[in-house]
């Protein structure tokens, strides 16, 4: 038997490109996801804040999860629970389960395998290895799914989301948060989990500081935090001293790329995940990628999104309905780091949605796409920050407008007053 797509991984990109590829015209369709559920870390994920805007309602993680589950169970998809994928190639996913080793034919394949935390190890923090050093991830897993109790008095480093979520959680769970502590002078966080998280309870963070030592042999008896200088080397004497028992590391997630990488799929030095183009086909052809695998998200409802699309596109490849264009690499200049999608197929029908993040801290902006040197659009920024990923959409019709697409170009520039 030969699929018409096969989808790597389970969680709220997969299950969004297995609905996608359904809707235009995929017949045999199989997901592989490596839990014993589906719904990838949405799972572990409690709190609410989800589903704005996908279903117009909040949601916790595990009832937005639920909801993809339900419709893909409803459409009678078929997924393999426990299957770990070995290796893809054009045409072919290569899965290890409980049946044993297997290869499966398919036409094309999505990749969503999502993103994973980055360890302790590349952090370089003199100290010990003693018990009560968790990573943001793992503590929400142990806390939320397997309730169990990580320590008293807790310091956090890193002020992304889910350090900031822990923050909170850590504190209703009973324990007394001491600080969130981040390298940077921003915080990679959400502004709306810096209030609800931090602000609501209390809890201060400390931007240009890291932690310069773990105290403690058996476990975690005190962390030492130090300010930073530009370079980010701490400063001497400006070490503060907490009486701790947890440290919490809330450092970055990165693309879960090995299998990309092994398959010889080219990745962005900037982003970790794979370089594609509007359609979210990879540079192999019949390979398709979206979600946390592509770039980090803050909001799931953009991961559904993307992956859709890109379910989508698979099927239509595997059906034989894709026609191979010439594609155009998108330029990003001044503080904008990289663009998803990073190539657009020189005409483009649809509606073009870019996806990007900052390198700083911006006021009073104005995000420009110019297309063959005309622009295409302009929109005010009032603040963009590195935490928070900007989204531009340029409508179908626009596009038509400029014909043939042979540059497109995304910048950003002063207000003028």
């Amino acid at each position: 038997m030969t699929y018409d797509t096969v989808i790597v991984g389970g969680g709220p990109a997969g299950l969004s490109a297995a609905l996608g590829a359904k809707r235009k015209g995929a017949k045999n369709i199989l997901i592989l996801e490596r839990s014993e559920k589906l719904g990838g870390i949405l799972n572990q994920c409690i709190h609410n804040g989800f589903g704005l805007h996908t279903f117009k309602t909040e949601l916790t993680g595990p009832e937005y999860a639920y909801r993809y589950i339900d419709m893909v169970e409803k459409e009678n998809i078929p997924y393999i629970l426990g299957a770990t994928v070995l290796s893809i190639a054009p045409h072919s996913v290569t899965y290890i389960s409980e049946e044993g080793l297997r290869t499966v034919s398919t036409l094309s394949i999505v990749l969503a395998m999502g993103c994973r935390e980055r360890p302790r190890g590349a952090l370089n923090i003199p100290g010990t290895r003693p018990s009560g050093v968790f990573s943001a991830g793992t503590a929400q897993n142990l806390v939320n799914l397997k309730g169990r109790k990580l320590g008293k008095r807790v310091v956090i480093l890193g002020s992304g989301d889910i350090g900031l979520i822990m923050a909170r959680r850590m504190t209703l769970e009973g324990a007394k948060v001491l600080a969130v502590v981040e390298l940077m002078p921003y915080s990679s966080g959400l502004k709306r989990n810096i209030v609800q998280c931090l602000d609501d309870f209390s809890i201060p963070l400390l931007l240009s500081h890291t932690v310069t030592k773990i105290e403690g042999k058996e476990r975690v008896e005190g962390i030492v935090v130090s300010k930073v200088d530009e370079d980010k080397k701490p400063i001497k004497g400006s070490e503060i001293h907490f009486d701790a028992d947890t440290l919490l590391l809330s450092v970055g997630l990165l693309p879960e790329n090995e299998l990309s990488r092994k398959a010889g799929i080219p990745l962005s030095p900037i982003t970790g995940g794979p370089v594609v183009d509007d359609t979210f086909s990879t540079e192999v052809e019949g390979i398709f990628a979206a979600g946390n695998v592509l770039h980090v998200h803050d909001l799931v409802d953009y991961v559904s999104e993307e992956a859709e699309k890109a379910g989508e596109e698979a099927a239509l490849y595997a059906l034989g309905k894709v026609k191979g264009r010439a594609k155009v690499p998108v330029e990003t200049k001044g503080a904008i780091r990289y663009s998803v999608p990073s190539k657009v197929n020189e005409r483009i029908e649809d509606d073009l949605t870019l996806r990007f993040r900052v390198s700083e801290v911006m006021r009073d902006r104005v995000v420009k796409v110019e297309i063959n040197g005309k622009e295409a659009y302009r929109g005010r920024r009032r603040i963009m920050a590195p935490g928070e990923m900007e989204t531009v959409r340029i409508k179908g019709e626009k596009l038509k407008e400029m014909g043939r697409i042979e540059t497109i170009r995304v910048m950003e520039e002063k207000l003028d007053d």
